[in-house]
């Protein structure tokens, strides 16, 4: 489970906003290279998106 830290659009069109879980319930499992792009800088922004939670 992963916590948001910065607010973005997924690929399916659902925002997440900052303290948001991801993947939202209901939504399909990402894959490990997805989870990667958004818990890394490896993006094409820069950015951290998520990062893990200890729930």
């Amino acid at each position: 489970m992963y916590g948001v830290v910065r607010k973005f659009k997924d690929k399916d069109n659902h925002v997440y906003n900052v303290g948001d879980i991801y993947p939202a319930e209901g939504v399909k499992k990402p894959t490990k290279e997805r989870i990667k792009t958004l818990s890394t800088t490896s993006n094409k922004y820069g950015q951290i998106y998520i990062t893990e939670s200890g729930e």
